[in-house]
């Protein structure tokens, strides 16, 4: 619409209205489309993802303190592997977010101390550098997941 209200003429509609082409007929852009939760085997499979990412989390907590130097670069890499490999396994960006989350729940739980006055993480250089390389290789790895593209007619702009 315009400002003074009107419908412009013409192909400056865009494909996302309801004319012919547009999501009515089949095609159209994403974000006219209806929002649908994943199927339940694909929800399972998000599930044992938070679930894989929650047990990496846990033993990268426990091997990046054992060796460190050695241990710290184990620990994000198998991190980094999970989180790229649930993204190019389920073909989703939200492959890559279920075991990050997982992981995130894991070591914040970790990180908290216990009444007792027992920690699993101690206030070194090589806990901070697991909590902000395991951030950062998840962010990475969430981005550079390739996802599916849309296809058709209308994925370019202007035609």
């Amino acid at each position: 619409m315009s400002a003074n209200g009107k419908i412009p003429a013409g192909g400056a509609r865009g494909k996302a209205g309801t004319g012919a082409g547009g999501a009515g007929a089949g095609g159209g852009s994403l974000l006219a489309q209806p929002l649908v939760g994943p199927s339940p085997g694909r929800a399972a499979v998000y599930l044992g993802l938070f679930v894989l990412g929650a047990v990496v989390g846990a033993a990268g907590a426990l091997v990046q303190g054992a060796w460190f130097p050695g241990g710290l670069l184990l620990a994000l890499g198998g991190a980094g592997g999970l989180f790229l490999g649930g993204a190019r396994g389920v073909g989703t960006r939200a492959g890559a977010v279920a075991p990050v989350a997982g992981w995130m729940v894991a070591v914040v739980l970790l990180t908290a101390s216990r009444p007792e006055g027992d920690f699993l993480f101690a206030a070194g250089v090589g806990s901070y550098l697991f909590l902000l390389g395991g951030m950062a290789v998840a962010v990475m790895c969430a981005t550079l997941a390739r996802t599916r593209q849309p296809d058709g007619p209308a994925v370019r702009l202007g035609k």
